[in-house]
């Protein structure tokens, strides 16, 4: 099987939206663990400095080294421990992670310097809200880099973003983020293997082609025998293919790239909602909004409000708080708690 052309591929990666959910610094003492939680999301970690080993489930225990970076399944919990080859008995369960609400905690556990320093995570990477490319996701993915990659420094500059709160914060931490999952998505193209295990709601190209098209026109006149002639195969053998891949039929997943469409403009634009329906393909507004209410669980008209607001909040904000100086290099401050 082979993988989609490189102009596919990049367009994949341009479309893919990646939010942090959550991102702290983490720093485990000698005999301590460090214990998170299974979520809904998946999880990353970056090994800044020292060594330790990250439990997950039964597995074998994954050494941790400088610039290691581990991406968790969802519902997977995970700990992190100085200990050279077990989890201590000293447990510290990890609390409040900064939230892009102006929440921040440094999680350590033990006292003294950390024997491991990590940046750790729960991150969402999706195609319309809903399409999460790690679902299917069954092991941890394990990569290591160097300091001539710079992901550290992305990562650092991140949690600055959360903290200080300034306007465009969501969009630079999802540029950072995305910058580390786009080196991850290219060290793995090198493996037909490493691809279909790590990615395998991308590893059926046919399919994927028929995405490719969703995602670079989501307001086109797009039908399933369009989309199956796309991807080359029969009506039946496309639905089965797409929905098994993909995790929605393909109208329920054209559906949610339209709302993410129209989510867009009503954040963005001035223009009327019933332009905006007809714009993503909808004919009346009441049919348009009983669908974007199924997709983000509000009216149009309330979403442009909130969101509108919630920009406003977001630019008139900015904390002053209290920052580890070894950790980023800014003047920002962290403190633990809200």
């Amino acid at each position: 099987m082979k993988l989609l052309p490189a102009a596919d591929l990049d367009r994949l990666l341009v479309e893919l939206e990646v939010d942090i959910v959550t991102l702290s610094e983490c720093g485990v003492s000698p005999e301590w663990t460090l214990a998170f939680p299974k979520k809904a999301t998946s999880a990353i970690h970056y090994n800044l400095s020292g060594t330790g080993q990250l439990f997950v489930g039964n597995s074998s225990p994954i050494n941790l080294t400088p610039h290691t970076v581990v991406i968790i399944p969802a519902m997977m919990s995970c700990q992190i421990s100085a200990s050279p080859s077990q989890c201590s008995g000293n447990i510290r369960y990890t609390e409040q992670f900064a939230d892009g609400m102006g929440k921040i905690s440094r999680q350590f556990a033990g006292s003294g310097e950390p024997a491991v320093k990590v940046i750790c995570g729960y991150i969402q990477a999706t195609y319309g809200n809903s399409i999460d490319i790690f679902k299917s996701l069954a092991t941890p993915i394990v990569e290591r880099f160097d300091e001539t990659n710079g992901l550290d420094k992305n990562l650092k500059m991140a949690i600055t973003e959360l903290v200080v709160q300034e306007v465009g914060m969501r969009a630079m931490t999802a540029a950072l983020l995305k910058r580390v999952l786009v080196a991850i998505l290219r060290r793995s193209i090198r493996s037909q293997e490493l691809w279909t295990e790590r990615f395998p709601i991308l590893s059926d190209p046919q399919i994927a082609r028929a995405l490719v098209a969703m995602l670079t026109d989501p307001t086109a006149a797009h039908t399933v025998n369009s989309l199956s002639s796309t991807a080359g195969l029969s009506r039946s053998a496309f639905m089965a293919r797409f929905t098994r891949a993909i995790g929605l039929s393909p109208l329920a997943a054209l559906k949610r790239l339209r709302m993410r469409e129209a989510a867009g403009l009503l954040a963005a634009s001035a223009l009327h909602v019933d332009q905006i329906a007809n714009l993503v393909g909808y004919a009346s507004r009441s049919s348009f909004s009983r669908a974007f209410r199924s997709v983000y669980g509000t009216d149009p008209s309330d979403y442009r409000i909130e969101n509108s607001a919630h920009a406003i909040r977001k630019g008139s904000t900015k904390k002053e708080l209290e920052i580890d100086p070894t950790l980023l290099d800014s003047k920002a401050a962290v403190t633990d708690g809200p």
